[in-house]
């Protein structure tokens, strides 16, 4: 009874999103054709699919590059963020020195300084991976951070006073109070880093991508090809996401389950 109920919930949780995308592909064209709309003001969703199909191999270049540039930058700034985070804990003098700075940067934003990013780095992959790290960047460094303070105190305090060291103090204690944060802050990050690549193809771009396959449709007034690129982003924004919450499914099987998965007794099994 139970197993059938988990995957009714699965099966919805499927069948909920398809459901929402036809509506709006309905909506969409039938506003198109109701208020006869011109096609170069906003393309009927067959215009659109008409263009992808004639156009594919392109957008499917562009969708690999746009996602190998948003994936390198995405690990880059989490594991930036994360270390950062663990430093600032570990050091109150670390904290009140960096923290705010970082918070100082959040004011500035990405499009200021892709244009000097280009000229510091090149037109390369550098600065593409510079501005994905920093949309990802700030919210982990500060949901990491909020997690390993959120530690019990009297936690602490009783492994210290049963010999723990400082490293499986961290190992232990810490460092799984961070996971629910940090997976919060990396679902956030994944959709707003696709927009971090895409500005910074914008700006820096020699290589394709959906972001340059977005400008040139636009400055040839092509609007099935812009609404082509605009779907396979919000294509992979949908992917990113997906891929976070897969990490998060595995890394935090206590979340889902209330039993260990066999994977993870194997992996977790006592030597002894």
């Amino acid at each position: 009874m139970a197993t059938s109920r988990v995957s009714g919930s699965t099966v919805l949780q499927v069948v909920y999103p398809l459901l929402a995308l036809v509506l709006v592909i309905l909506v969409w064209a039938a506003a198109v054709e109701l208020f006869q709309i011109p096609r170069y003001v906003m393309p009927s969703p067959l215009q659109v699919w008409n263009h992808i199909q004639s156009d594919w191999q392109a957008l499917l270049n562009g969708f690999g590059i746009t996602f190998y540039e948003f994936l390198l930058g995405f690990i880059f700034g989490a594991s930036a963020g994360f270390v950062f985070a663990v430093l600032m804990d570990a050091s109150s003098t670390t904290r009140g020195v960096l923290y705010p700075v970082l918070i100082a940067s959040q004011a500035i934003p990405v499009v200021a300084i892709s244009a000097a990013l280009t000229i510091w780095l090149g037109f390369g992959l550098a600065p593409k991976l510079v501005i994905v790290a920093l949309v990802v960047f700030f919210p982990v460094v500060v949901n990491v951070l909020d997690g390993l303070a959120s530690v019990d105190r009297d936690v602490l305090n009783l492994v210290r006073s049963m010999g723990a060291s400082k490293f499986n103090i961290f190992r232990h204690v810490k460092l799984p109070a961070t996971y629910s944060p940090l997976f919060s802050a990396l679902k956030l990050s994944a959709t707003f880093s696709v927009t971090g690549a895409v500005i910074a193809e914008w700006t820096a771009s020699t290589s394709g991508g959906l972001g340059a396959y977005l400008m040139q449709a636009n400055s040839r007034l092509n609007t099935a090809g812009t609404f082509s690129a605009i779907s396979f982003l919000a294509l992979l924004g949908v992917v990113s996401f997906l891929l976070v919450v897969l990490a998060e499914y595995l890394l935090t099987p206590w979340r889902s389950s209330s039993k260990a998965r066999p994977w993870s007794r194997t992996y977790w099994r006592d030597p002894s």
